[in-house]
């Protein structure tokens, strides 16, 4: 990040980052209200409506009065991140230097903490923009193990959140995304391989095998995100941070016998470790 109180200047900054100088001084002409408005329609309605590609939401949209052609929907589904989730034939080279991975959790039974992690992406809508979330889940528990928010779809959000969950709980046996740039990149898979983990990805256009949590960001939107007004990143940080404190330690899941996922987690791992003892 170029900071101007810096001892080395501007000019040379961007020499060392291969910018130009006119990069340090744009600034963006930000999203309108109308925009973000539709932006957060369209969020709802791909929550709702997952399969939808741009054509088929437009029409949702025209349907409730929103006067909207398809090239702008697919405009902002591209600057959100989303896309149909129904499977599509496969028409796009993937970059040489991200791997794919084949998908693992076919037919495996999960019956213990920290043997499946995953993680995936979703949108959250600010009255300055739209930022996003990252976090990684224990399959078993369901439990949220850490979370990061960006205003960027780089990698680096991923991966902080990665490390962080890594120093905190350890390591699975495998560990499930989507073949999103973020989580096929060297810098993501390579915290994993190093690690001895086993990385999977779910196949093109199915979201079912991810979906424990798709189900999360289902919770996290009609819970928290759609029930307030975030004002900016920091904002949405705020309040999404208290969410998962209470999705984790407060609210009791029905698949988990009514515990909380850290209380399920922790009572788990416990058991797991007299086993391995005993």
């Amino acid at each position: 990040m170029i900071e101007p109180e810096d001892k080395i200047s501007i000019r040379r900054q961007c020499e060392l980052l291969d910018l130009s100088r006119s990069t340090f001084y744009f600034e963006g002409m930000g999203t309108s209200d109308e925009d973000l408005k539709l932006c957060a329609e369209l969020d709802r309605l791909h929550l709702e409506f997952p399969a939808a590609g741009s054509r088929q939401l437009s029409r949702y949209l025209r349907n409730c009065g929103t006067r909207v052609n398809r090239k702008r929907v697919q405009r902002l589904m591209r600057s959100m991140g989303l896309e149909s989730l129904a499977p599509k034939p496969r028409t796009t080279i993937p970059n040489l230097e991200h791997e794919r991975f084949p998908y693992l959790l076919r037919n495996l039974e999960i019956v213990r903490p920290n043997q499946v992690w995953a993680s995936d992406i979703t949108y959250i809508p600010t009255a300055m923009g739209h930022c996003y979330l990252v976090a990684i889940m224990d399959w078993h528990s369901r439990r949220v193990l850490s979370w990061r928010v960006s205003n960027s779809m780089d990698s680096s959000f991923c991966v902080e959140a990665l490390r962080e969950a890594m120093e905190k709980f350890g390591t699975p046996s495998i560990f499930n995304t989507d073949q999103g740039s973020q989580f096929t990149d060297k810098a993501f898979t390579s915290v994993l391989l190093n690690a001895g983990v086993k990385v999977s990805m779910d196949g093109r256009g199915r979201f079912m095998d991810n979906i424990f949590v798709e189900r999360l960001w289902r919770s996290v939107k009609c819970e928290e995100v759609y029930l307030n007004d975030y004002q900016d990143v920091q904002d949405a940080r705020r309040g999404i941070g208290t969410y998962i404190k209470k999705y984790n330690c407060v609210r009791p899941h029905s698949s988990l016998g009514y515990q909380t996922p850290e209380s399920y987690y922790d009572t788990e791992i416990d058991k797991y470790e007299a086993r391995l003892a005993a």
